[in-house]
């Protein structure tokens, strides 16, 4: 009888339920056998969504600022406080793009921008009002722990968990990952020195878990960290969601995980070698097979394009991301992979896959059936 190898023994652990731990992922970081954990990943995520079915979220990205002060070495968006390049939206500006986004069956705005130090709290809790007061069916899936740390240093004396209750008052619905970038310093200190330690973003994460609000979580590889850097990210996100489940807040804490690929052009760190869709597609599998705690995985079509993102549903993900109507970051950065909904529907039914439009809590709101006819049918969730 043929032994079994190491990465065999763990992704059968994985696939029978069993936790698998940050030596083992380390293991299968360190291994090449990128089809089987891509299988072991599939396997798991059949067991979260067995229905043939990959959603997507109809949203707009609106950078509200480019002001930021934290000088990431990854960043070409950003411009220093006192640029003649800086810019604030105006807030007429940004109500008519999220009318547009309403226009054509959007429910999810990911506003985000700089960590700019001459906003004062006032200014986020104020607009999130006056956004909720014009379109109170839109979910506000918006700015970064960085973003909200920003929002506490300005705030005159307000703890982290008073912030983020008013901001959550005045209508931030979720808050998505962003700025996670790897949760370990040694990494965080070489790309972005002043964006905060690991612990800040993560305190702020669980913040938001504790008033009641769900979010996301995100991991960017191709900084040049170890792979225990990799599986100490993974561990801490494990770890955090295991608490929220413990501690039975009303907050599902983090409803997906999204790794994606620094994307170095432009930026200060435009040398550093681009990471192959291979290690891509291996690090959303790892992913999938360690976070046994979260139910959603979205591919990262933006950074790797959409053939990439085909490849990623037999990969352990469940959902295509968002239709990303307005971005400005990624491609600030040389990235321009634009889709829209046609494509977005025709990549997920090429990958074998019927797609579903969902909201930002990972609700069905339509089915599209039928690749002949185009038939269409809202999806009445049952209570």
């Amino acid at each position: 009888m043929r032994m079994s190898s190491p990465v065999d023994r763990i992704l059968d652990k994985a696939v029978r339920g069993e936790r698998i731990n940050t030596e083992e992922c380390v293991t299968l970081f360190e291994s090449d056998q990128i089809e089987k954990m891509g299988h072991a990943a599939n396997q798991i995520m059949l067991k979260w969504h067995p229905e043939p079915i990959t959603t997507f979220v109809i949203g707009r990205n609106i950078n509200y600022t480019n002001v930021c002060d934290v000088y990431c070495r990854f960043c070409a968006f950003y411009r220093a406080p006192g640029s003649k390049e800086g810019y604030v939206l105006p807030n007429d500006v940004i109500f008519q793009k999220i009318q547009e986004t309403i226009d054509v069956g959007g429910t999810e705005i990911l506003m985000q921008g700089g960590t700019n130090p001459n906003l004062p709290f006032s200014y986020y809790t104020n607009l999130l009002s006056e956004i909720k007061q014009r379109f109170p069916d839109i979910t506000m899936h918006s700015f970064s722990p960085a973003e909200i740390m920003k929002m506490k240093e300005v705030s005159e004396g307000l703890s982290l968990e008073e912030v983020v209750a008013q901001i959550h008052a005045a209508g931030l619905d979720s808050l998505p990952g962003g700025g996670a970038e790897i949760l370990d310093d040694r990494t965080r200190r070489k790309i972005s020195r002043l964006k905060g330690s690991w612990r800040d973003w993560m305190d702020v994460m669980q913040t938001a878990h504790k008033v009641g609000m769900n979010t996301t979580a995100t991991m960017v590889i191709g900084f040049g960290e170890g792979t225990d850097e990799r599986a100490l990210h993974l561990e801490r996100v494990r770890i955090a969601q295991d608490e929220c489940i413990t501690n039975e807040y009303s907050s599902k804490g983090f409803l997906a995980f999204i790794p994606w690929t620094f994307q170095p052009d432009n930026t200060n760190m435009k040398k550093t070698e681009r990471v192959t869709p291979e290690e891509y597609l291996k690090t959303l599998a790892i992913s999938r097979i360690f976070l046994d705690n979260i139910p959603n995985f979205q591919s990262s079509w933006v950074t790797m394009g959409p053939e990439i993102g085909k490849k990623t549903l037999s990969f352990g993900c469940n959902d295509f991301g968002s239709t990303m109507i307005e971005e400005n970051v990624v491609s600030a950065a040389g990235t321009t992979h634009k889709v829209n909904i046609e494509s977005i529907l025709r990549h997920i039914r090429e990958a074998g896959k019927i797609p579903a439009q969902r909201n930002t809590r990972y609700e069905l709101l339509k089915v599209f059936d039928d690749v002949s006819d185009g038939v269409e049918r809202d999806f009445i969730m049952q209570n």
